[in-house]
């Protein structure tokens, strides 16, 4: 039942904003958890200092229930080898645009979860941790439960649901092969195996216990009510957020989003080391959306950080990420608020659990 999800949660909706890193902060998480939504704040990206900021101002402008969002990535080891071969495919871009590939800034990293980051986290208990790739090993995820605090994974096939049940996730988000950003994969690398969110809903659904989270695709209240009626216990939602005021996308990302380049978007390891959804833009069409030579997740971003930025400088997007699932027509400039009661508008009552009034 769709209360299951809300009550655990402590949430009025079965709305979860998607953590979105480099593209907003606690902004959009308040304005959603605010509303009666989860919202949440990708934190893979954030230094300590920047962690614990994001969380005392979350902590400071309101009391409802927040998600916490990181990463479960192995570290990689940087081959010098592939590291300059990855150097050489992109050195007629560095020519074009003047740069010594060798004195190029050091490109947005992402970390796994860490013992200094729990540190952080236990300072405020926040009520939802998420993790993308996995888990984190045994005694982290325990101190977690320690808190009172609910742990929620991706999952891209029915093998990794599984996996995360009897690992100890309280619910599972069912990432189909539609949605905007990194895939949730950990299990197998082969995207071949990678569903629609509608073939792989039910059959998550029908292989665990837990809660089921549907994501990709999800745009509005159509599709809200769409996944709700196949039995999902809640929905998240990430690409129809980029255009709200709280988020922090750039003025090259807002126009390629509302313009019709959005819908052609395709997966690619090029930004970072991993496949990831996004707008196809020069540099997808040229050096190919997936390429082999590209160093590991998250080592690529290095290389094209100085492209990126020169690049935008110039008003051009072709060498940025500009993430966005297959459906971006329900992205709405409007206050992130409405856009979640939007959602909201045509499900059932049994579907939104009641909060109490205070006061």
């Amino acid at each position: 039942m769709p209360c299951r999800l809300t009550r655990l949660f402590g949430i009025e909706f079965p709305i979860i904003q998607a953590p979105m890193a480099g593209v907003q902060g606690s902004a959009l998480a308040i304005a959603v958890s605010e509303v009666g939504g989860l919202g949440s704040l990708p934190c893979a990206m954030l230094s300590l200092e920047a962690l614990e900021a994001e969380l005392t101002a979350i902590r400071a402008q309101t009391a409802k229930p927040i998600n916490v969002n990181f990463f479960c990535h192995r570290e990689p080891v940087a081959p010098a080898a592939k590291q300059a071969a990855w150097l050489e495919q992109l050195a007629p871009y560095f020519v074009e645009f003047n740069l010594d590939p060798n004195a190029q800034p050091a490109g947005a990293q992402r970390t796994p979860y860490s013992k200094a980051q729990a540190e952080v986290l236990a300072k405020f208990k926040p009520e939802v941790v998420s993790f993308h790739f996995g888990l984190p090993d045994e005694a982290l995820l325990l101190e977690i439960k320690s808190w009172g605090s609910k742990v929620i994974s991706t999952a891209t096939t029915v093998e990794e649901a599984l996996w995360l049940e009897v690992r100890g996730a309280d619910a599972i988000i069912a990432q189909g092969l539609e949605a905007g950003g990194h895939r949730g994969h950990f299990l197998s690398e082969d995207l071949t195996e990678q569903l629609g969110t509608f073939s792989l809903l039910p059959q998550v659904i029908a292989a665990v216990e837990i809660p089921v989270i549907a994501a990709g695709g999800i745009v509005d209240a159509i599709t809200v009510r769409a996944a709700m009626a196949m039995g999902a216990s809640a929905v998240q939602v990430g690409t129809a957020y980029l255009l709200c005021p709280e988020c922090n996308t750039s003025a090259i990302h807002r126009e390629a989003l509302q313009s019709e380049a959005a819908q052609h978007t395709a997966l690619t390891n090029l930004f970072s080391g991993r496949p990831a959804r996004g707008i196809v833009n020069r540099f997808m069409a040229e050096m190919g959306p997936i390429n082999d030579a590209v160093p590991d997740f998250p080592l690529a971003s290095s290389a094209v950080a100085g492209l990126r930025a020169v690049a935008e400088q110039l008003g051009f997007g072709d060498f940025s990420p500009l993430w966005c699932g297959q459906n971006a027509s329900g992205c709405r400039a409007i206050p992130a608020a409405d856009l979640t009661r939007s959602f909201v508008l045509s499900l059932p009552s049994s579907c939104v659990e009641p909060q109490e009034k205070s006061g």
